[in-house]
Formats: C-alpha cells, sequence, structure tokens
C-alpha cells in the first residue's frame, strides 16, 4: 500500500556503505505547521511499526534513524520543518514502497 505525503517531499542520497538518507523540507504558514507534524509523525510511527526496535546510529548496528529540526524563518509568516530519516538498504526499500516515494 503506498499513501503519497502532502508536504514533505523526500530527496534521496546513498553513502558508500549503501545506506540511504531521505531529506524533506517543509516551510508553511503557521496555520499548517501542525499538519506538517502529523505527516512527520506518520512517517516515524510506520518506521517504528515496521522495524521495531531497531533506531539508532547506523554505524551501531541500528536500522534507521532520523533527525527532525524546526524553525522560524526570519518571516513569522513561515514555520520550516526538516527531517531527515536514513537507513539500510531494506529499510529504505520499504519506506519507499510504503509512501511512494521516488
Amino acid at each position: 500500500m503506498t499513501t503519497g505525503l502532502r508536504y514533505l517531499d523526500f530527496d534521496y542520497s546513498e553513502d558508500t556503505e549503501g545506506h540511504g538518507t531521505f531529506d524533506a523540507m517543509a516551510s508553511t504558514s503557521p496555520d499548517k505547521t501542525p499538519e506538517v507534524r502529523a505527516e512527520v509523525a506518520r512517517v516515524l510511527a510506520w518506521a517504528e511499526a515496521a522495524f521495531p526496535d531497531a533506531r539508532g546510529a547506523l554505524d551501531e548496528g541500528g536500522l534507521w534513524g532520523y533527525d527532525l529540526q524546526q524553525s522560524s524563518e526570519d518571516d513569522p509568516r513561515y514555520d520550516t520543518i526538516t527531517l531527515s530519516i536514513s537507513g539500510t538498504a531494506d529499510f529504505c526499500t520499504a519506506l519507499r514502497e510504503r509512501f511512494g516515494l521516488d
């Protein structure tokens, strides 16, 4: 089953060890921030359910991990949320399939 994402548009990169990273940034008006947060929560809840007890540093045996940041732009009319989610080849394949990522 694929479920598209409305706010998070991921770019993919891969390191020399075959670990992949999906980076997304959403810059929206503050009234949309709860919707972006909900989308982030949906992605992270899926990762935790699909790969339980596997979150951790990849170089220490974890299968996936993430970094989440939120900031207000210089212009208070916008909030920016960035999500980087990294994982093994199997994790990245599953994430692509679940959320219809390229």
